[in-house]
Parts: C-alpha cells; structure tokens; sequence
C-alpha cells in the first residue's frame, strides 16, 4: 500500500475562546499525515515550505513514516502562513491574515517513486494545482479523494468544478456543499454534487458529525462528545487522513468499509481539537482510539 498526499506543510497562529498561540506548526497536509499515520508507515508528501520551517517538524513527519522526498524547501523564501480568529461558537472564524509566500508559484513536483501511489489524498489547496497532481500519475490510483473550501468556490469554481471530474471522494462542510451545489437541502445538494464527477461525497458537520453519501446510500457518523474544545483547526485534515488511511490499510473500496473508515476519521479529528495544532494528533494512543471507537458504538446502538 502507498498513500500520497499533497497539500499545505505552513504556520498558523490560532486564537479561540480558550487559548491563543503565536506562530505554530501546521498545514493540511501536515494534519493529514499524521493522522493517517496511526494506520500506514507508508506515506509520500508532496508540498512546499521556505527556509524558515524547522528541521524537527520535518524529522516528526519522517518518524512516522512520511517520505518527504517530495516536500520542497524553497531557500530564501519563507513559509505559507495563516492567522485566524474562532467565535465562541468555535464553528466559526475569522481569517486575520493569509500570507501565501511558496504558494503563490508552487509547482507540485511528483517524484517518479510517488507517480503509481495506490491512493491519493488532495488536501486543501488551489484547484489547478490539485489537478496539475493528477496529470503526473503514471497509474490513477485505486481512490483518488480531495478536500476543498468555500474560498477556491469563490475564486475558481470553474477549475475546482474541473478537479471533480476525475475525484472519488470529495470532502466538505455542509456550508461548502450549499455553495457549491446552490441547493439549501443537504440531501439535495449531495445529489447534485454527486453528478458532478465524485462517486462518494462526505459533508463534515463539526461537533454534529459526518455525513457519507453514494451508491444511492446515506450513512450519518455522530461526532465523540468532549468536555473541552481547544482548537477546531485542522480538524476536517485530521478527519480526511484518518478516512483514506484506513481505506488503504485495508485496501477495500465500499459503502460499507467507508462507512468504518467514516468513523476511524470522526474519532482521530476529535483528538486534534482538545489541544492547540498538532500537539494530539502527533500522539495519538491506540488504547484511546479504541476507547472511543467504543463510544461511537454505544451512541448508535439500539
């Protein structure tokens, strides 16, 4: 099994009801790496960072078992960055500043040991970019799932609409699923979105859960209740990299194993936001992972 993911390796500086950091390690991909780590040793990164990202977060990555051959260090440039705000709500924010940096030119470069990679995970990012991923595959991977946002359906809807033509899975909240489906009805707009290329559609509802649509089938995953909320940043990567590794840990592509891989997801984005960036999802416990696999079990039994 090998699993390529691409996306944002950056910095963030977060501010929510309960803490706030300066400057701290974080990125889509980075989030997704490390959760889909809990079930594969076997990952391949391609992104980008400037000089001033450190050393050890990069080691952190290689330790559990990212190959970062793919990750490039642009010298004298300095690293994407992103500042944002939470409302009390913590299912909304305020973005304070956005600072592209090695993402205004990046030229996603996949190494040719990455080109027959089995599965594909397209985290967050420009349209044409995640596109420009796909044309470099030898073989198109057994599953190919992509992430997007509300601000690439704002600015490049035509490109985004594009990606989706060759995407298995597409991941977004159900605020994104309105806009890019124009229907108010969540069901509604899973119809409409599934004729647009994605064979399977996941709307993420934070603290309320995960939808999973396709086949003509509908399953809904409630979120782990928490006693504390810290930081919802990079929960939906946590979410998308739990999902697609254990899809390709077990290298079976159905309803039914996606509805597993659905909960394996929901349960490793639940510990991302108890602590501040990466802090959780960088040490994850099986023994936890069980417990509250076990949780979501009780919840929805009857």
């Amino acid at each position: 099994m090998s699993l390529l993911v691409v996306g944002t390796v950056a910095f963030d500086a977060i501010e929510t009801p309960f803490a706030k950091t300066d400057k701290i390690i974080g990125g889509a991909a980075t989030y997704i790496c490390h959760s889909a780590s809990f079930f594969s040793k076997n990952i391949n990164l391609v992104s980008v960072v400037g000089e001033d990202f450190p050393n050890k977060a990069i080691n952190s990555l290689k330790e559990k078992g990212v190959d970062v051959k793919g990750l490039q260090i642009k010298e004298g440039r300095k690293t994407f960055f992103w500042s944002g705000k939470y409302h009390n709500n913590m299912n909304s924010r305020d973005t304070l500043k956005t600072e592209l940096n090695v993402l205004e030119d990046f030229d996603p470069i996949v190494p040719k040991q990455y080109t027959k990679s089995e599965f594909l995970m397209l985290g967050n990012l420009m349209p044409s970019v995640q596109k420009r991923v796909l044309e470099q595959m030898q073989e198109r991977p057994k599953l190919i799932v992509l992430d997007t946002m509300n601000f690439w359906m704002d600015n490049f809807m035509p490109d985004l609409k594009e990606a989706l033509k060759n995407t298995d899975v597409l991941t977004i909240n159900d605020d994104e699923a309105r806009q890019l489906s124009g229907e108010y009805s969540l069901l509604i707009a899973a119809k409409k979105i599934l004729t647009m290329g994605p064979k399977y559609l996941i709307i993420k509802k934070g603290e309320h859960g995960a939808i999973l649509f396709g086949e003509d089938k509908m399953f809904y995953s409630p979120a782990v209740m928490l006693e504390n909320v810290i930081d919802p940043t990079g929960a939906g990567d946590s979410f998308a990299g739990g999902f697609i590794g254990y899809l390709a840990k077990t290298k079976e592509i159905t309803f039914d194993n996606m509805k597993k891989a659905v909960v394996y997801g929901t349960v490793l984005a639940s510990f991302t936001v108890e602590k501040l960036g990466i802090e959780s999802i960088e040490n994850i416990e099986e023994e936890k992972v069980n417990k509250r696999l076990a949780e979501i079990r009780s919840v929805v039994s009857f």
